[in-house]
């Protein structure tokens, strides 16, 4: 059986570098160092991979809708693949945990996140794993702003250990199982 990894986001040039983009960059990430091509599928309407991570079959996905609508291409995507609801694993940006910190998660609330709730009435069910980047909290202002706001030049600089740490934890997931993956998170969080 195969599994499904999403990252979520939003499409276009404007967004690529925002907080919020953190689960595409993730994504990007898994792809690069296995090897992978994320390539547009106009029936998907989101950029998809597919290939073998640790001997697994995985599936990549960067829904192209905006984050509010990218739960029924999560379910388009396990539905025409045969993907398990125990094998489906969505990355997020959120403002709830300190920037460069992760946590991995099933079966726990969205957060208040429009990506998580977008995947949550898809699905019908919040039993799925979560794996949460931090973003850091948002300082003042609204938090449309903040998410849609590129990291500081300080913050990009920490961009690609972040994500190295959240592909690793996101393999570990893959071959070890959540616990694994969740013990392997909390011990490589800053």
């Amino acid at each position: 059986m195969a599994f499904l990894i999403a990252g979520l986001g939003n499409p276009g040039k404007a967004y690529e570098k925002t907080r919020h983009n953190i689960g595409f960059r993730a994504v990007d990430e898994i792809a690069r160092r296995n090897n992978l091509i994320l390539r547009k599928k106009m029936l998907i309407k989101g950029r998809t991979a597919q290939g073998i991570i640790r001997e697994e079959k995985v599936y990549l996905l960067e829904p192209e809708t905006y984050m509010n609508l990218s739960g029924h291409l999560v379910v388009k995507m396990m539905k025409k693949h045969g993907v398990a609801l125990e094998r489906l694993l969505v990355i997020v940006d959120d403002v709830a945990i300190p920037f460069g910190q992760i946590r991995l998660k099933s079966h726990s609330g969205t957060g208040g996140h429009n990506g998580l709730k977008s995947v949550e009435e898809s699905l019908g069910t919040n039993a799925y794993v979560r794996l949460r980047i931090g973003v850091g909290d948002k300082k003042e202002g609204d938090l449309a702003s903040h998410v849609l706001a590129p990291f500081t030049p300080n913050e990009e600089k920490l961009i690609p250990e972040i994500l190295e740490r959240a592909a690793n934890v996101a393999e570990v997931w893959l071959t070890e199982g959540i616990t694994s993956a969740m013990n392997h998170a909390n011990q490589t969080s800053s």
